[in-house]
């Protein structure tokens, strides 16, 4: 795949159309937002969907909002609601994905534990070895850069070395997206360490780790407060300094609940923009809220898009299967624990 250079969410649209169009398993399309954006992908010529699920319902939704589902081009695979409902829908999604027949598995309107539990599935899922996280990339009025923000959707409360794969999968999109080297800031209540506050103690342990080449294509420090990560004048005025201080790129969180909600005050307060991915499979994973318009579901649909065209052509060298196994880190989570624990906060 040719060099792309995103620093704006509509530089997405110019490099999926380079690529695409890719094929994507939408798993229960019954929502307005979403076959508006499968409609605009269409349009665009940068996806071709299927729309799995109970056609009857996706029916009445677009005949309610005035969509043409002949304009999507898309594929049906029927699961009637008599059929096993969420799980057979996402089963089935995953499997058009496994068969190679879609390139991208996106979440309809459906609980997203549900999708990962099909995604996780060790005998019919699509696990490569590596820890599955969730990135949003968000582009904020008045900030000269998009930001990276992990993992708010996918690892409830990661261990130390879930953190570091979780920032390895975010260097690997920084870098199939053209930032050669994206500054971490590794986000805690405070900025320095203390024994009593674990995030701080990751956060440094992380920065250590990233000056023994354990992450690599990166520049990494921590702990930071979100204002001295982002902020120059904020970190000027603390004291901090050092390359990433207020020129971070990708905002490692400590949890689920702290990114979840930091992306929706950016979203819905701060009037951000945000494209949602999950990467780590054996293709990209398009989960956004089901709040979200379809701008945004569309952003990210254009994102996936790009990544599967990268895993394709081999991406990055390390975001191909085996990296999990090098740095000796312990794989996924059950799937059946991280769906019961409602993995992906945005859903």
């Amino acid at each position: 795949m040719a060099q792309i250079k995103v620093e704006r969410l509509e530089d997405l649209f110019g490099a999926a159309r380079a690529v695409g169009p890719v094929t994507l398993a939408i798993a229960a399309p019954e929502d307005r937002e979403l076959l508006l954006a499968a409609r605009d992908a269409v349009r665009a010529g940068i996806a071709l969907p299927y729309r799995v699920g109970d056609e009857q319902r996706i029916r009445a939704v677009a005949a309610e909002e005035g969509i043409d589902l002949v304009e999507l081009k898309a594929q049906l695979v029927q699961v009637s609601s008599q059929e096993g409902g969420a799980a057979e829908v996402a089963r089935r999604a995953v499997q058009l994905v496994r068969l190679g027949k879609a390139r991208v598995l996106m979440k309809g309107k459906m609980e997203t534990a549900d999708l990962l539990r099909a995604v996780l599935d060790r005998d019919g899922g699509l696990r490569t070895g590596r820890l599955l996280s969730h990135v949003a990339l968000i582009e904020m009025p008045g900030l000269n850069r998009l930001l990276y923000l992990t993992d708010g959707g996918v690892v409830l409360f990661p261990t130390l070395q879930q953190k570091l794969e979780i920032a390895r999968n975010a260097v690997i999109l920084a870098h199939t997206l053209g930032l050669a080297e994206p500054k971490i800031a590794v986000l805690a209540p405070a900025e320095t360490v203390n024994a009593e506050i674990p995030a701080t103690v990751d956060a440094a342990a992380l920065s250590k780790m990233a000056d023994r080449g354990q992450i690599a294509g990166a520049l990494v420090d921590g702990p930071f407060g979100l204002d001295n990560a982002v902020s120059v004048a904020a970190a000027e005025t603390k004291g901090i300094r050092g390359p990433v201080a207020g020129r971070a790129d990708i905002l490692l969180v400590p949890s689920v609940e702290a990114g979840n909600l930091m992306a929706k005050v950016m979203t819905f307060l701060a009037g951000g923009q945000m494209a949602g991915i999950v990467v780590g499979g054996s293709a990209p994973i398009v989960i956004t809220s089901r709040a979200d318009l379809h701008q945004g579901k569309l952003y990210s649909i254009a994102l996936g898009v790009i990544l599967a065209a990268a895993q394709e052509s081999g991406g990055p060298p390390e975001g191909r299967k085996g990296a999990t196994n090098e740095l000796g880190l312990s794989g996924q989570p059950s799937p059946v624990k991280e769906a019961e624990g409602r993995p992906a906060g945005r859903g």
